[in-house]
C-alpha cells in the first residue's frame, strides 16, 4: 500500500517559504496530527537547545537556562474548514505581494515566525516557552490550552505571553470578554386562523429588538486603549408550522464586553437592559476578557524592541484571556489582517511576515539572517 511521505518543515528556510509549507499541511480542527508531527520533528532536529514535549497534538518546547524571566509564545495549529483555498499560492495585488491559503492569516503566519525563532533564539535574554497547540477554532472545552491549564499548569507559567494572532504585525493588547445568552418569550399556541385565542411568542420578542436596536454600547478606555462593547441579537428561532401561533420563541444574544468587566457584571448589565420584559434569560456560554498587560516589565521591553508599531485594543476574544486568568499579562502579535481570518480569500502580506520576524528577532537579540 502506497503512503505519502510525512511532511517535512525546514525552520531555516525563508519565512515566506516556511509559511507556505505550513499552510500546505491541511490541519482543520481535529486533523492537526500531521502538522503537529512535522513541527515536533523540526524542533527535535534543529533545536537542540530546547526540551521538546509532545502532549497529544500540542508541541511544547522550552529553554531552562535559569534566567530571571520567562516569556511564553503560543500559536495554534488548526484552521477553520478549507474553502477551495489550498494549496497555497502567491500573488501580487496593487503592488503588494501576498501568500494566499487557508490558515495563512489565522494563524500559520504567526506559527511560522515562532517556529523559526524557536530554532534561532538559543541565546535569548529570557527563558522561552513555545507552544504550538490544537483545537483553538472549536469549543473552548476542546482547546488544548484548557487541558494544559488543568493538567499541566506549570507548562503555561510565564511572566509574559505573546499569542501569534494576526494583528497586521502591530500589537493588540488584551481582549474583550464574550457572552451568549438565550432570551426566551413564552405565549399560547393556537391555530393561525384564530389568533385571538393564542399569544404569539415571536411578537413578544419585539421589545427585545427595539431595545437592542437603540442600544448605545459603552466605549471603555483602559491603559490608553479603547475597547468598544457590542450587544446584539444574532439569531431568532420559533414556530413549528405555517398555521400555528408559536407559544415559544428564543433570541440568541451575543455580548462582547470590555476587559474591566467580569462575566457576572456583564450578565447583570444585560438583565438591566431587558428589565421589565417577561422573559427567561439563560447564559449559555461566557469567557472573561484580558486587560492590556502592557505595563509588565517584559511587555515594556517588547514594545521598546518593536519600536514604532501600532498599538491597539483587541476587539475580539482570544486565548490571551486564558493567560490573564493564570495571572500572566499577554498581548496579541502576528502577521496578517484579522479581518481576513476565516474568509475564502484568506491571505497574508509577505511584508507582514518579514516585519513580525524582524521585530521579534530584535527583542530576542537574534542576529538577522
Amino acid at each position: 500500500m502506497h503512503t505519502s511521505p510525512a511532511p517535512v518543515l525546514d525552520p531555516h528556510a525563508d519565512i515566506v517559504d516556511l509559511t507556505a509549507a505550513l499552510v500546505d499541511i491541511e490541519s482543520v480542527s481535529g486533523n492537526e496530527k500531521a502538522l503537529a508531527d512535522a513541527v515536533d520533528a523540526a524542533l527535535r532536529e534543529h533545536a537542540g537547545h530546547l526540551e521538546v514535549i509532545r502532549d497529544g497534538d500540542t508541541v511544547i518546547a522550552r529553554t531552562d537556562r535559569g534566567l530571571g524571566r520567562r516569556v511564553l509564545l503560543a500559536g495554534h495549529l488548526d484552521t477553520v474548514p478549507v474553502a477551495d483555498n489550498l494549496p497555497s499560492s502567491r500573488r501580487t495585488r496593487e503592488g503588494r505581494e501576498e501568500l494566499v491559503g487557508r490558515g495563512s492569516c489565522d494563524m500559520k503566519g504567526g506559527v511560522a515566525v515562532f517556529l523559526k525563532l524557536a530554532v534561532e533564539a538559543d541565546a535569548a535574554p529570557v527563558d522561552l516557552t513555545w507552544i504550538f497547540y490544537d483545537h483553538e477554532e472549536v469549543a473552548a472545552a476542546d482547546n488544548s490550552l484548557t487541558r494544559l491549564a488543568a493538567e499541566h499548569p506549570d507548562q503555561l507559567a510565564a511572566d509574559f505571553a505573546i499569542l501569534g494572532e494576526p494583528t497586521s504585525a502591530g500589537i493588540e493588547g488584551g481582549c474583550k470578554g464574550t457572552m451568549k445568552l438565550e432570551v426566551t418569550a413564552r405565549g399560547i399556541a393556537a391555530h393561525s386562523a384564530r389568533d385571538w385565542v393564542g399569544d404569539n411568542a415571536i411578537h413578544q420578542l419585539a421589545p427585545v429588538l427595539d431595545r437592542l436596536a437603540g442600544y448605545e454600547a459603552r466605549r471603555a478606555v483602559i491603559d490608553g486603549l479603547e475597547y468598544r462593547e457590542c450587544l446584539n441579537v444574532v439569531s431568532i428561532s420559533g414556530g413549528i408550522a405555517g398555521n400555528v401561533i408559536p407559544d415559544r420563541a428564543t433570541a440568541l444574544l451575543n455580548y462582547r464586553f470590555a476587559p474591566d468587566t467580569s462575566p457576572e457584571q456583564a450578565e447583570t448589565h444585560v438583565r438591566e437592559v431587558l428589565d421589565g420584559l417577561d422573559l427567561d434569560i439563560v447564559v449559555t456560554d461566557s469567557a472573561a476578557g484580558a486587560l492590556p498587560g502592557l505595563s509588565a516589565p517584559a511587555a515594556r521591553d517588547f514594545l521598546a524592541a518593536l519600536g514604532d508599531v501600532p498599538v491597539a485594543a483587541k476587539q475580539g476574544w482570544t486565548d490571551v484571556a486564558r493567560f490573564s486568568t493564570l495571572g500572566t499579562p499577554a498581548v496579541n502579535f502576528g502577521p496578517g489582517d484579522p479581518l481576513l481570518a476565516h474568509t475564502d480569500d484568506e491571505h497574508v502580506p509577505l511584508e507582514d511576515l518579514r516585519v513580525a520576524l524582524a521585530g521579534l528577532r530584535r527583542w530576542l537579540e537574534v542576529p538577522a539572517r
